[in-house]
């Protein structure tokens, strides 16, 4: 078995990897990329972790590296999962779906945190599941208020959030202070239920850690392992801390709003530091703490046979340090969003800019690349979000609100004289003209009255036309990261995507209640495909239980037809129903069953929440300023003493072939 080590730089003819006493010389990847395949047995040593430093030397200079190797079992784990697609049947897998914000453990501050991740690796480990699958943990701090706990709507698309750190093992003291505040931010309920203090957390916990970098920065800062994390992470690192320190100083993350600095100028920035240099540094503190603590997870995880899966958001917010620092690959002047489903009648409107794709090939897609590279040093696998958006994206002019005066974009309108040849010329209401091609329509998405014509334009006209830029683009960027890519393909889904996707090897997404054939009520797991990840709900959905009591008619559909039982479906989706559901997942031909922690509990009579189900309900798409705020009802201890649980929870993966 041998594994690749990969080093970036642009500049040098030839590249040699010296390291226990060997050298090995690199091979150029394009856009900058140098790789070297070692032999595995050189640097694996049975069951143990080591530490190896290398050198990479560079026309007669080098510079010195530090990697950890984890043991031969987990990389040759971690290597079967990775190689597991294939044209029939192999390997299958299960895990549990569950954002960092909502863990609970003994040891955090009133939010989940990375390391409190350990615990949950050990769960998978107890009962047979291979894979923890993770919303985005990237920052979203922008006014300090609930509305910044939405993940998808990051300050960037590489710093972590600060919400996330481990206040003692950054260098926090547990005093009487600490864990008076412990006490009060993990005990928090709301009308019942319990939540994350979303506010106070993160103040207080951002005012712990200034003392934190106060008291041991200045020795910190000059340490080999700090010095390491800049120079890796310098491009995005430097611009996201003074990003941080300008959104504090002018109370906005809407640069626009900045005066002098409202452009990205290197320049000028540079200046303006030498004066505001503890606020860029501490930000830097922060992010380095945070990937250290990640980087301890990923490890752990490993050494367990265990795999992170992140989450790919499709979009970046306009108020952010990449559209500050990048303004030219996003299209400012619109908004990306979603047409109708069964999510939202009037569409969704996210608000990001969408991307200037055309810039973003002059470079060979250098962002996105560096963006699946920073993912990739703490995941193995990543769910891409909404790829509908590689072949085309939703797009909404500013100001407009409303999802349903969207069209999609790129695509491939009508023109004026076209629409009148064809007897429409009366009934130009129900078209959007595109606003970058004037005198071209589109047909509105809620124009089916439009009969033949809407069916073409929106299931057939594209079809190679959005197969061929999705391919260019996704290709590229998979090419950059041996990642297991995972595709959320839900929605109004062009007949060339199913084919893109199996040809570039990304897992399709399979839910039982949004099945793929419009013939269909409820999907048949037993019929879902090798190549899926299958799940009972996701976060933008109502967890079983929950979904059961919404609607009483359809329930009983479900009940009936999905279930096979007859008579009357209980009132209540009781632990049974709950199991029978998980079962038929979990017997399904998928090569992952991945399901909300919530969905695993509700077969339990003793774990399942108490509450109303309702409650754990992780985000409504419909409602644009959802809080974020979900949290487990029972700590990872107690988790993971819940030993007759955890042995069903085994036996039902086990028997079920998977592990």
């Amino acid at each position: 078995m041998k594994f690749t080590v990969e080093y970036h730089t642009r500049w040098g003819e030839n590249l040699v990897l010296r390291s226990a006493g060997k050298s090995w010389p690199m091979s150029y990847v394009p856009d900058g990329k140098w790789s070297v395949e070692l032999p595995a047995e050189e640097f694996f040593d049975g069951e143990a972790e080591r530490e190896y430093f290398y050198e990479v030397v560079c026309d007669g200079l080098s510079t010195r590296h530090e990697w950890r190797l984890h043991s031969l079992k987990a990389a040759e784990k971690k290597e079967e999962i990775l190689d597991s697609w294939s044209d029939s049947p192999g390997w299958k897998g299960a895990g549990t779906a569950i954002p960092v914000f909502a863990l609970r453990s003994e040891d955090d501050f009133g939010v989940g945190e990375f390391l409190d991740l350990k615990k949950m690796v050990d769960w998978a480990v107890l009962t047979g599941q291979t894979f923890l699958q993770l919303l985005p943990v990237n920052d979203t701090t922008m006014f300090g208020t609930i509305d910044d706990s939405y993940p998808y709507n990051a300050n960037s698309t590489f710093a972590l959030h600060p919400q996330f750190i481990n206040l003692p093992a950054a260098g926090v003291p547990v005093d009487k202070e600490y864990l008076k505040l412990q006490k009060q931010l993990n005990s928090f309920v709301k009308d019942g239920r319990p939540e994350t203090d979303y506010v106070s957390v993160n103040r207080e916990k951002r005012r712990l850690l200034r003392k934190a970098f106060d008291a041991n920065w200045k020795s910190l800062s000059r340490t080999k392992a700090y010095r390491n994390f800049l120079a890796a992470n310098r491009e995005w690192l430097i611009p996201y801390s003074r990003f941080c320190a300008l959104r504090d100083e002018f109370g906005t993350p809407d640069f626009s709003q900045w005066g002098e600095f409202a452009v990205y100028d290197e320049a000028r920035l540079e200046r303006w530091n030498k004066s505001h240099r503890s606020e860029t540094d501490f930000n830097c503190f922060l992010q380095f703490h945070l990937d250290l603590q990640f980087r301890q997870v990923r490890d752990y995880a490993h050494s367990k046979g265990v795999v992170l899966k992140g989450d790919l958001p499709i979009g970046i917010s306009r108020t952010s340090a990449d559209a500050w620092q990048f303004p030219k690959l996003f299209n400012m002047d619109s908004q990306a969003g979603a047409p109708p489903d069964a999510f939202s009648a009037d569409g969704q409107n996210w608000g990001f800019p969408t991307y200037n794709w055309e810039e973003m090939a002059k470079d060979g897609y250098a962002w996105w690349k560096a963006r699946l590279r920073k993912m990739s040093e703490y995941f193995d696998a990543f769910r891409i979000d909404h790829i509908l958006g590689f072949f085309r994206i939703w797009q909404i002019p500013v100001p407009e609100k409303s999802g349903l005066a969207g069209y999609f974009s790129p695509a491939l309108p009508y023109s004026a004289d076209e629409l009148r040849s064809w007897g429409y010329g009366n009934r130009m209401d129900r078209f959007i003209e595109d606003p970058h091609r004037p005198g071209w329509y589109h047909p509105r998405i809620d124009a089916k009255d439009l009969g033949g014509l809407y069916i073409d334009f929106f299931y057939r006209r594209h079809n190679e036309f959005w197969k061929h830029n999705a391919m260019g683009k996704l290709s590229a960027l998979l090419g950059s990261t041996n990642m297991l890519a995972c595709g959320e393909d839900l929605g109004m889904i062009p007949a060339c995507v199913p084919e893109v996707m199996q040809r570039l090897n990304i897992l399709s997404l399979e839910i039982q209640r949004m099945p793929k054939d419009p013939a269909q009520t409820f999907a048949d797991p037993a019929h879902y495909p090798y190549g899926c990840v299958c799940t009972t709900s996701t976060h933008d959905m109502s967890p079983i239980r929950a979904w059961w009591e919404e609607d009483r008619s359809l329930s009983q559909r479900f009940y009936n037809e999905a279930l096979g039982c007859g008579g009357a479906a209980p009132y209540f989706c009781e632990p049974w129903v709950c199991r029978r559901i998980v079962e038929q997942h979990l017997w399904s031909p998928a090569m992952l069953v991945i399901l909300p922690l919530q969905d695993w509990l509700s077969i339990s009579p003793e774990l399942r929440y108490k509450g109303n189900p309702a409650d754990e309900r992780i985000n409504v798409p419909a409602i644009p300023r959802y809080h974020w705020d979900y949290r487990m009802h029972l700590s990872l201890e107690e988790l993971l003493a819940a030993k007759d649980f955890n042995t069903d929870v085994a036996t039902l993966v086990k028997s079920s072939g998977r592990n």
